[in-house]
């Protein structure tokens, strides 16, 4: 009996030994990830990051006469040269960062859009005009300069392929034109793609971003910049999903841009698609993987290398494609001019093929990708001109990219809605969604035969912020 309790109080001590090791193990290691204080890394970042403001000018004719011609009459184009063309200044706000002594800052392309004028502004409140160095509307990317001699202090990118889901971050920028201003959090997802532009492979977080953060860092808890915030999921403001360009992506970009003052991106002339379930079955691929190649442009690298319609591709230069999204960011981040071998599913079988890389900016495939100029058209019982939404005004306003509707692009001074402003944007019309002029005039001259000739609009207004108006119709 007595061999028994010693025993037993030999083992009860046993175990809490082993849990007072288990705690000692743990409990330094969470101490360290979760930080007491960020001020001391924001203290000594603030200094590198900028708030960016630019100035465009609008041009916009007035109609001079007390009537207008209908759409599409022949008078139309006649009497505008009548009209007198009023100017107006246009401003945004956006977030950067400097990255050498000398005054480089980057920021998102849609901050600095057909800017005439740019001005950084610094934590300490001092300002400097800035110029354009290069810009990439496919990546949203910018490099500046600052105009001056002084010197800056910069900060340096980090490796964001070693960011891991679950690292802390902290957001530095110029949200709602506020200033410098930090957020943290944690990166919360990666290779996120939202389709916003061609090339997408953002890191998640949800560190709060709203409007203006555009263009800003997101820091590492070393000091170095992982991401460039660039985009918002939410109508008003932040709601805990914000998007980052990788710094490895932005980063090769840029160089480009310091270097030549333009992209040079790897190409391979096809045109992809998902490989589903069903078609890996009927291709005896195993899984669905890699890049259905439904086209090659005519002469270009892969038709004269040899790829084919039908053919998927499953590795480039060594990396294998998983996803079709994944294979367009892998060859533009290539050299030009590389050769390189793609392994390719054809005819239920693997095959090797030699591509030499053309560049994407010089091919036919790239210039019929411009996107044209949305044609203006006007909303004759409004007295309103309007547009329809493109994917860089989603960007630019960091709207949902399923928003669809139609920008005002002028507005008389006898409109019936001409408290509203220029670029307020009309997504609904009688509690129908608005995805073409012809629709909404169709919506308004129906309210304008009814009774009470009203007519409600919803409206994403210059702040974002989904607005309903009660119009009553001449």
């Amino acid at each position: 009996m007595v061999h028994e309790n010693f025993m037993r109080i030999i083992l009860k001590r046993y175990f809490i030994l082993i849990l007072l090791f288990s705690f000692a193990a743990v409990s330094p290691i969470n101490s360290q990830d979760r930080p007491v204080s960020f001020a001391d890394l924001a203290e000594n970042l603030m200094p590198s990051v900028v708030n960016i403001s630019t100035t465009t000018t609008v041009v916009q004719n007035t109609n001079p006469f007390p009537f207008e011609f209908p759409p599409g009459s022949p008078f139309e184009d006649m009497f505008k040269e009548f009209g007198s063309p009023q100017k107006r200044k246009a401003s945004a706000l956006g977030s950067g960062f400097v990255i050498d002594v000398s005054g480089t800052v980057i920021t998102n392309n849609h901050v600095i859009k057909g800017a005439e004028d740019i001005v950084v502004r610094f934590s300490n409140d001092k300002e400097y005009k800035a110029e354009i160095i290069g810009a990439d509307p496919l990546s949203d990317v910018a490099v500046l300069k600052i105009k001056s001699d002084d010197k800056f202090k910069p900060v340096k990118f980090a490796d964001s392929d070693k960011a891991r889901i679950g690292d802390w971050v902290i957001a530095i920028g110029n949200p709602f034109g506020l200033g410098g201003t930090v957020t943290s959090g944690i990166i919360s997802a990666r290779n996120r793609n939202i389709g916003l532009s061609r090339y997408e492979d953002f890191i998640q977080t949800d560190a709060s971003i709203n409007t203006g953060n555009s263009g800003g860092p997101l820091f590492n808890m070393d000091g170095d910049v992982i991401g460039i915030n660039t985009a918002i999921l939410g109508q008003q403001g932040s709601i805990g999903i914000g998007f980052a360009i990788p710094s490895n992506s932005a980063k090769q970009v840029i160089d480009q841009l310091i270097e030549f003052g333009e992209t040079k991106r790897g190409w391979l002339g096809v045109r992809i698609q998902n490989v589903t379930k069903e078609i890996a079955e009927i291709e005896k691929l195993g899984k669905a993987r890699g890049a259905l190649v439904a086209s090659v442009a005519p002469g270009s690298p892969s038709d004269e290398g040899g790829i084919k319609d039908g053919d998927i591709i499953l590795e480039f230069d060594g990396k294998k494609i998983d996803e079709m999204q994944e294979l367009p960011l892998i060859v533009a981040q290539t050299k030009v001019g590389k050769v390189v071998k793609l392994k390719v599913w054809r005819n239920k079988k693997e095959i090797t093929r030699t591509i030499t890389l053309g560049r994407l900016e010089t091919s036919e495939d790239f210039k019929a990708e411009t996107p044209n100029i949305p044609k203006v058209e006007v909303i004759n019982a409004l007295k309103i001109e309007v547009r329809p939404t493109t994917k860089e005004d989603l960007m630019q306003r960091q709207l949902p990219p399923n928003i669809s509707g139609l920008v005002i692009t002028k507005i008389e001074p006898d409109s019936p809605i001409n408290y509203l402003k220029i670029n307020d944007i009309i997504v609904e019309a009688g509690k129908r969604k608005v995805k073409s002029a012809n629709q909404l005039n169709n919506l308004v001259n129906t309210a304008l035969k009814s009774q009470n000739k009203t007519i409600l609009i919803a409206i994403f207004n210059n702040q974002n912020q989904k607005r309903y108006i009660g119009v009553k119709l001449d």
